[in-house]
């Protein structure tokens, strides 16, 4: 019997994962983490109500821990200077490796715990001494992605009890238990932006800076209302559809120009708006840097899109990736992640690091 604390989120995963650990005879603990606590998008007293009825209903002590100075410090500025950057961050990837698998680690060791667990749909495989991060079970629901960024000293003291649990499967056991989460909807979209407008949010952070939105060609079609507020690839929200010189197709953005503060836009999904390749910023290895300086593997480049065969090649800290085919929108800030199969038939993932540079 091992001694785990629980991050309990207030919703059905966290709480199921909590008392599958109890039903194994696991002295458990629920630990409900603050890490946002401004503006309306905060939801973080009503989930503790949730946390506490759960852990009730389970048989479980629970307690709360405030993270937001933390989260804040290394999480937040970083999403912002990200979009000062003109890129698009993903805040729940760096939210695991700085946050869930950091500072709350570190809390549930000084609790006294042997492990922390967390409702992640992944799965974990020691071997040769060794921590692999492997997809879970519903592929339909695998985070993996989203842990792309943890070490092996963070993956030894970690568990996943829905690793071979399936989304319906989840429901259905807090169902029979009653609790207060079992339909819960899931959390979707970025924490502490919550269901507001995400133009208005940013707004309050960053200045906005007005410009011109043109073709490749030259054509000015419209003006934008800040670079930070687009990504690669988007097709709405653009306004400037309708115009008397347009070919009726969507108009989609290509690209973003810091300097001259210029949207480049496209009509239909031309060749422009696909890549080759990329490379990658420093580059975080699971469970190890390999041997092999070239191999072949498969990788995504956001979350719910499907596996993607790819070359690649290790250049000192990070890595250069060439496509068998060609993909739509890679944006830099976002992250390339790479899977391999084991031999016994379980998808690992290697790692993954931001995407600095998308070639054409």
């Amino acid at each position: 019997m091992a001694k785990i604390v629980v991050g309990v989120s207030g919703g059905v995963d966290s709480s199921v994962a909590a008392y599958l650990l109890k039903q194994q005879g696991h002295d458990v603990i629920g630990l409900f983490m603050v890490n946002w606590e401004e503006g309306e998008a905060c939801t973080a007293e009503q989930d503790y109500e949730d946390v506490k009825r759960v852990c009730n209903a389970i048989g479980i002590p629970y307690y709360s821990v405030n993270f937001a100075k933390e989260y804040y410090e290394r999480v937040f500025k970083y999403f912002l200077e990200e979009y000062e950057r003109g890129r698009t961050p993903n805040p729940d990837v760096l939210c695991n490796r700085e946050i869930k698998f950091g500072p709350f680690l570190e809390f549930a060791k000084k609790m006294g715990a042997d492990y922390i667990a967390t409702g992640h749909y992944c799965k974990k495989i020691e071997k040769d001494g060794l921590h692999y991060l492997c997809k879970a079970k519903d592929l339909n629901k695998d985070q993996s992605y989203f842990l792309n960024q943890l070490s092996q000293d963070q993956l030894k003291y970690v568990v996943f009890p829905l690793a071979d649990i399936e989304k319906p499967m989840v429901r259905e056991i807090a169902e029979k238990l009653g609790l207060v989460t079992a339909q819960k909807k899931d959390s979707t979209g970025i924490c502490f932006i919550g269901e507001r407008n995400f133009k208005n949010f940013l707004k309050e952070y960053l200045p906005a800076k007005p410009g011109k939105i043109m073709t490749l060609d030259g054509r000015h079609v419209g003006n934008h209302e800040g670079l930070m507020y687009y990504t690669l690839g988007q097709r709405r929200g653009l306004g400037i559809g309708g115009r008397n010189d347009s070919n009726g197709e969507r108009w989609f953005v290509l690209s973003k120009d810091l300097k001259s503060n210029v949207l480049y836009v496209s009509q239909g999904e031309g060749e422009e708006l696909f890549s080759s390749g990329m490379i990658s910023e420093a580059f975080n290895w699971i469970p190890q840097k390999p041997t092999e300086l070239e191999f072949d593997c498969f990788a995504k480049f956001r979350y719910r899109q499907p596996d993607q065969k790819v070359h690649v090649k290790v250049v000192d800290d990070h890595i250069e990736v060439l496509f068998y085919e060609k993909q739509r929108a890679v944006t830099p800030g976002q992250y390339v992640v790479l899977y391999n199969e084991l031999p016994d038939g379980n998808s690992a993932c290697l790692g993954g690091a931001v995407i600095k540079e998308v070639i054409k």
